[in-house]
């Protein structure tokens, strides 16, 4: 007589075991693999990015008609590369000027250093110099032109990949269609897809109208001061607001810093520092969060725990992208009932889109 099969109960803790394991071996593998997967995710948010811009595009009407598929991609793939070439070309223009006003910025900060040592009451002060010996200015070369090799050889595989994905776009309704041949079953797979998409889109819609905003506010507030780089310091802003929660936080660090080497007395960087933390303020938690949060009901504990994970798995590259993945992962997790528990701790209010008709 054969024996009774053991109950749901026995088997829980097997199953719990179970799930750990597989997501200690998901976590290693993202660690073990990131050189592979940070390009092909970079590639794949482009690739989303793209779309988007030809899908504005396409609502330009001239008499009536609007341009066609191939056009509108077009654009949008030459409005991202020129955008990138001014960005370079911004960058080395900055450099060079940073070059010729070194000197000014070394007498400033030597001058604060050695103000802020006698108030405290230190009487022996180090020089720059002095300081700029304790570096190992060696090694830190080394780690930047490995850095910049890396980033090289990664720019021409995320090109790759992006090309492959427009491509490969033109038949993806087809094997869509083959791969579910249940047309209800179809069904669900598309509206699972576009949902995706859709959420995505909005959240770069949305971050990248919020970014405008605060690296034109800073622009504005700089280009007042007098800092020294405005225009640049406005773009590394604009880049940074795409870091939830921190890159807000650098982007007001870096030109608040530069202002009081710049000038050599507290006052323009309290004034920057103060306004431009204001802005991030009323931006960052009022308006943002009422744009993004009714979009995408996403809770705001989970996008620092995000940030926090993916910063620690993939660097900078999962800082920007930690909220798009997590948002895939809500999604995904909400269209299956063994999951949906996971999606609702995600949200904001608990609830969620499970995909289902009313």
């Amino acid at each position: 007589m054969n024996a009774n099969p053991p109950s749901a109960v026995a088997l829980k803790p097997l199953y719990a075991s179970l799930a750990f394991a597989l997501v200690l071996m998901a976590v290693g593998l993202l660690v073990v693999g990131k050189d592979l997967l940070i390009p092909i995710a970079i590639a794949v948010l482009i690739w989303y990015v793209l779309n988007a811009l030809a899908a504005t595009f396409g609502r330009i009407r001239v008499g009536g008609k609007g341009a066609p598929g191939w056009a509108r991609m077009t654009v949008a793939i030459l409005s991202v590369v020129v955008a990138i070439a001014a960005f370079v070309e911004l960058v080395n223009a900055n450099i060079d000027a940073v070059t010729r006003a070194a000197p000014g910025y070394q007498a400033n900060l030597e001058r604060l250093v050695a103000d802020a040592a006698r108030r405290l009451g230190f009487s022996d002060i180090p020089t720059f110099a002095q300081l700029i010996e304790q570096v190992d200015l060696g090694g830190a070369a080394a780690r930047f032109a490995s850095t910049a090799a890396d980033l090289a050889g990664s720019t021409g595989l995320i090109v790759f990949y992006v090309v492959f994905l427009l491509v490969e776009q033109q038949s993806f309704d087809k094997k869509l269609a083959a791969l579910f041949p249940d047309r209800e079953r179809e069904k669900r797979a598309r509206k699972l897809l576009h949902r995706i998409q859709v959420e995505i889109q909005t959240f770069i819609w949305i971050k990248t109208l919020m970014a405008v905003l605060t690296a034109g506010v800073s622009y504005a507030v700089l280009a007042i001061v007098g800092v020294d780089f405005a225009a640049f310091w406005a773009v590394v802003i604009f880049l940074l607001n795409y870091i939830p929660t921190i890159g807000a936080l650098i982007g007001t660090v870096f030109p608040t810093v530069l202002a009081l080497v710049q000038f050599g007395t507290p006052l323009p960087a309290v004034i920057v520092g103060g306004v431009l933390t204001a802005a991030n303020v009323v931006i960052g938690n009022v308006l943002e969060p009422r744009m993004m949060g009714a979009s995408l009901n996403m809770s705001a504990l989970v996008v620092i725990l995000s940030l926090a994970i993916w910063g620690t798995i993939w660097g900078i590259a999962g800082m920007f992208l930690c909220v798009p993945i997590t948002v895939v992962a809500m999604i995904i997790c909400s269209h299956f009932p063994a999951a949906r528990g996971v999606a609702v701790l995600l949200s904001a209010d608990g609830k969620i889109d499970t995909g289902e008709d009313d």
